[in-house]
């Protein structure tokens, strides 16, 4: 299986190392900076051209910020989908709005060509260990198909239904995690104006009910003041805008998921994008004057 990949950002090179080393050598990639290529050519895959990667892969796998760059590079003026021959299969790893996902899906199903959304969580770690959550929206033969190729790269695969079900899926584990990371955050503030060593309130709960993967991953990091990207804010901004988008389409109230957006926004407008999303703490610590 001669396979493709598109993106190759902070998820999308561990992703594929990974694949590379599950013994899919036959692999193409594409990027907008050299020096990503670069290091996936490193990694034993090679350097091609989108209309290469659509002629020549039986598979091909986008990991790319946002809606507009997953129509522009797939459905854009030379984009790949035209060159995309019939039987093909297309895996759109990127976190994006649902409804741009059933677009894509429905020019691509003219052309022969399958789709399936398959957003992840779990960030850099996750992926540079192969333990990523795929979230799979599309036709269960396809999905069955697939599994084991997304399962080179992660722990889990599940389908959620239909072309759209991926990302959606996606989109309430992004309201899960935002809200929990702000939680943890307004909880530490609290443990230090209230005169408790925050380290302390932190072990102390994470054995309990309100211990949580996010707890575990994201206390130690607001803590020591590690901001380095896992992931970063500007991403989870978008994450949220699309939740937004999408909840306003169905009908869907989602006051908190407005109210973090707001704490990204102005993390975003005070120079903090590329932080990870963690820092959301350094918010809570403007409030009360320590930063």
């Amino acid at each position: 299986m001669k396979i493709g990949f598109i993106g190759l950002g902070i998820m999308g090179k561990p992703m594929v190392h990974n694949l590379l080393k599950a013994g899919y050598t036959d692999l193409l990639v594409w990027n907008r900076s050299r020096k990503a290529i670069d290091i996936c050519v490193g990694y034993g895959a090679k350097a091609a051209g989108l209309r290469e990667i659509g002629e020549n892969c039986d598979l091909v796998f986008t990991m790319l910020p946002n809606s507009p760059q997953v129509k522009e590079l797939m459905l854009g003026e030379n984009g790949v989908a035209q060159f995309m021959k019939p039987g093909a299969i297309y895996v759109d790893c990127s976190s994006i709005n649902p409804v741009a996902s059933k677009e894509i899906a429905a020019v691509l199903a003219e052309k022969g060509v399958e789709m399936l959304d398959a957003p992840v969580s779990g960030g850099e770690p996750k992926a540079v260990d192969g333990t990523l959550s795929f979230m799979v929206g599309g036709k269960q033969e396809i999905f069955d198909r697939m599994k084991p190729v997304l399962l080179t790269m992660g722990a889990s695969a599940v389908r959620c239904g239909e072309v759209g079900a991926g990302n959606t899926t996606k989109l309430a584990n992004q309201i899960i995690v935002a809200c929990n990371i702000r939680a943890v955050a307004e909880a530490l503030t609290l443990a230090e104006k209230a005169g408790v060593d925050p380290e302390l309130v932190y072990q102390a709960i994470r054995g309990g009910l309100a211990g949580s993967t996010v707890l575990d991953a994201k206390a130690p990091m607001m803590l020591s003041g590690n901001e380095t990207p896992g992931f970063k804010v500007d991403l989870h901004k978008k994450d949220l805008a699309n939740v937004l988008e999408c909840a306003h389409d169905v009908g869907a109230p989602v006051p908190m998921t407005a109210s973090v957006q707001e704490i990204l926004c102005w993390l975003h407008a005070t120079g903090h994008g590329d932080s990870d999303h963690s820092a959301i703490y350094r918010y809570y610590r403007t409030l009360i004057g320590e930063e």
